[in-house]
């Protein structure tokens, strides 16, 4: 019903940026919260952002000052542009969204299929 397609991973040096986009599609009534996590060989899947529907973002640590969520409403689509980018910020990458779709029931959680991002020392 709902499909989430993530595009702009890559390889890039440390130092470097990327910008991540995720296009929502399908029978949508509503997207309330959306975010980007990421998941490094060996390690469990972590939130990397969060923004809300009314645009509140929350990051980790990790990657606060460096990393930023932002959202458009009108294309249903989130976007990460990460700046100053670490080999440990190397992983794949997905984005999810709550969506209220269009039979207009209780929420559900989507995930897109991921897109690798991988930072070269």
């Amino acid at each position: 019903q709902v499909q989430l397609v993530e595009s702009g991973g890559g390889l890039v040096q440390a130092g470097g940026s990327l910008r991540l986009s995720c296009a929502a599609s399908g029978s949508i009534f509503s997207i309330n919260a959306m975010g980007w996590y990421r998941q490094a060989p060996g390690k469990q899947r972590e939130l990397v952002a969060h923004i809300t529907s009314t645009g509140s973002t929350v990051y980790p640590v990790s990657v606060k000052g460096r990393f930023t969520i932002s959202r458009d409403n009108a294309k249903n689509t989130v976007y990460l542009q990460m700046n100053s980018l670490k080999p440990e910020d190397t992983a794949v990458y997905y984005c999810a969204a709550t969506v209220v779709t269009g039979d207009r029931l209780a929420p559900n959680n989507y995930w897109g299929q991921g897109t690798q991002v991988t930072v070269s020392s």
